[in-house]
């Protein structure tokens, strides 16, 4: 089964270069992949990886995968002549750690991680098509999101998960569905950038225990709420390892 899943991994740059639809039909059963990208709007070499991102996000090109896309946003190019308005030191802190653990030299932009596991920059196509060929022919823990609603400006949810076999943190973010910036200065100078899922929020709301379910009611206040939104909850191994469940849903109005 999962051979056929994964029979057009190799689709993506194809589906990138023609902006076509190579989505799995039935997106509530597909495999969830986490795909996190590293990216500022300081970073001349960061728009195309944003769009392709972008097209991972719309196009869905991995037969039975559901590809969940998160931009982080870094803050160590906010000295270079433009101040990326969707930056935080929390993912600097976070690619840092990923950095560490992947072995990999020093952060740079921009990065795309799938899964917590597969590490590469950002705007290479092949090698994001082999990650991700990788990602979907890994095991992964059922994660639902129930319940959710907007009270009083803050994000109520239910999260759950199957038992796993080892523990796992539960990770929660809130993000934009959509964004845009017109860049006034630095290497991006002069142009429109456009965004998807953008992380505003990330926290830790606990951990799974080896062989027992998780379950919890939360609540996330956020200015992003007057916009379109999704939640994402996703399974990340102890010392920010391996992703191995996600799940995401939008934030109706």
């Amino acid at each position: 089964m999962r051979s056929t899943r994964i029979a057009g991994f190799a689709a993506i740059a194809l589906c990138t270069a023609l902006g076509g639809n190579i989505s799995a039909a039935n997106p509530a059963a597909a495999i969830p992949v986490v795909v996190e990208l590293f990216t500022s709007e300081g970073c001349s070499s960061c728009p195309p990886a944003d769009a392709l991102l972008r097209t991972m996000d719309s196009a869905q090109p991995i037969p039975g995968a559901r590809l969940i896309v998160l931009e982080e946003h870094v803050d160590y190019w906010d000295d270079q002549g433009w101040k990326d308005p969707f930056s935080s030191h929390d993912f600097t802190l976070r690619q840092m750690d990923y950095t560490e653990r992947l072995h990999v030299q020093e952060p740079y932009t921009p990065e795309m991680i799938v899964d917590g596991a597969y590490e590469f920059t950002g705007n290479d196509r092949a090698r994001a098509a082999d990650a991700l060929k990788k990602a979907v022919a890994q095991p992964t823990v059922p994660v639902r999101i129930s319940s959710v609603a907007m009270q009083n400006g803050r994000l109520q949810a239910h999260i759950e998960a199957d038992p796993a076999s080892d523990k796992a943190d539960v990770m929660v973010a809130l993000v934009l569905d959509h964004a845009e910036s017109q860049v006034l200065r630095g290497e991006n100078g002069g142009h429109h950038l456009e965004h998807v899922d953008v992380v505003m929020n990330l926290s830790k709301i606990g951990k799974t225990e080896k062989g027992r379910a998780f379950s919890k009611d939360i609540s996330i206040a956020s200015k992003s709420l007057n916009q379109p939104c999704r939640v994402i909850a996703f399974l990340q191994q102890p010392g920010q390892g391996k992703i191995v469940g996600a799940a995401m849903q939008l934030v109706s109005k």
